[in-house]
């Protein structure tokens, strides 16, 4: 992407484009919030081919509760909140970080995960957002974002389509359908009604997540459904299939992990792309946006055979991924007691949260009704942590 597509991109938000997709390199937070390997991984993650740097603003208490449970690490087992409380980094990291991306000519991009670290976001001036997977369904989040007015990449993974009209809904007070912003898809794939600010990441939230599980045929029914622009975001671990093969089925930006190497310590670097491995996708996506969907999908077929690549290509239809059918509801965001409430006593805003469910902890009401129970009393004990239901008011 050159300077001028990326100042376009920047004032309009409407260059989402299968034919020139945006690849993005997620950084998240395995720079570990030292300023000299983040500067590292940007200018390797440029060198290799990249549109756009992404990192992470992870405040704990916004997205888990403490005895949401634990996970194994190479280090050992350990609290996932602790883990998460560890990633935390000042503001002031990502405002000079930001400034290094953008005088590479790069787009800095950054996940906010709760309204604190929105606002957090907010006063370095980002350009663009993305919202992450658990998030979509996070209504105080996505309102406050919509407000911004800028372009926004909002991930779809562990969802169905309900799901994810709800939240598109959200950000279609601020679309207009103007024939200017209307991205055209692919070799012959149905234009999106409205090119909005808004694109859909179809994402297949599993680690590493199999190749076989991302029916990319989706892409293009997604576009028509919601009448934006779709792409990926790829969890696998291969640097070709999913992203050339997306390419082929309109996919308007390619977001990938993106490591120094897969042993360095960072929480996502076992599944990201090393340097040489992310300019061998950037190749393929180039190559693809430039031929014929057919072509592409042909190319890969030789190398691959028939029976994979129809399983890659998959259905069409919007459903849960093999891989993530048991996470469903536990890894978006319901509303969580912050404390241990007593029967009969009554909710005040500071006694919950929406959180992450994970594992353990049962899911509770959606993130729309948080402001709807204030005031109302517990009709049973809550513990701390569990999900509140409408039985326990």
């Amino acid at each position: 992407m050159n300077e001028n597509m990326k100042n376009n991109f920047l004032l309009k938000g409407s260059c989402f484009n299968s034919k020139n997709p945006l690849i993005i390199a997620e950084l998240g937070t395995s720079h570990n919030a030292d300023m000299v390997k983040a500067r590292e991984m940007t200018a390797a993650a440029a060198q290799a081919g990249a549109d756009c740097i992404k990192f992470q603003l992870v405040i704990a208490d916004e997205i888990l509760h403490p005895k949401t449970g634990e996970v194994d690490l190479p280090g050992g087992r350990i609290r996932l909140y602790d883990r998460f409380k560890s990633l935390e980094t000042p503001i002031e990291f990502f405002a000079e970080i930001k400034e290094y991306v953008e005088s590479l000519g790069l787009i800095f991009l950054c996940t906010p995960f709760g309204l604190k670290s929105a606002s957090m976001l907010q006063k370095i001036n980002p350009e663009i957002i993305k919202i992450a997977s658990p998030e979509l369904n996070f209504t105080g989040l996505l309102e406050e974002i919509e407000k911004w007015n800028l372009p926004v990449l909002l991930s779809t993974g562990v969802s169905m389509l309900g799901g994810i009209e709800e939240a598109v809904d959200i950000f279609r007070r601020r679309t207009d359908v103007t024939e200017e912003n209307i991205n055209t898809q692919s070799c012959g794939s149905p234009p999106p009604a409205a090119g909005s600010k808004l694109c859909l990441l179809h994402c297949v939230t599993c680690y590493p997540a199999p190749v076989t599980d991302y029916n990319l045929r989706v892409l293009p029914n997604l576009a028509a459904i919601f009448g934006v622009p779709a792409g990926v975001s790829d969890h696998s671990s291969d640097p070709e299939l999913v992203p050339a093969l997306a390419v082929a089925c309109g996919a308007a930006v390619i977001e990938k992990h993106f490591c120094i190497s897969r042993t360095d310590p960072g929480l996502d670097d076992p599944i990201a792309l090393a340097p040489d491995d992310f300019s061998k996708m950037v190749k393929a996506i180039r190559k693809a946006a430039q031929t014929c969907p057919e072509e592409t999908i042909a190319h890969y077929i030789r190398e691959h055979g028939d029976s994979l690549i129809e399983q890659i290509l998959g259905s069409g239809i919007k459903e849960l991924a093999p891989c993530e059918k048991t996470n469903y509801r536990l890894t978006n965001r319901s509303i969580h007691a912050l404390r241990d409430i007593a029967e009969g006593e009554i909710l005040k805003r500071s006694d919950y949260a929406v959180l992450r469910t994970e594992k353990i902890l049962r899911p509770g009401l959606e993130p729309c009704w948080e402001y709807a129970i204030e005031g109302r009393a517990a009709r049973c004990f809550i513990p701390a942590g569990e999900g509140i239901r409408f039985s326990d008011i």
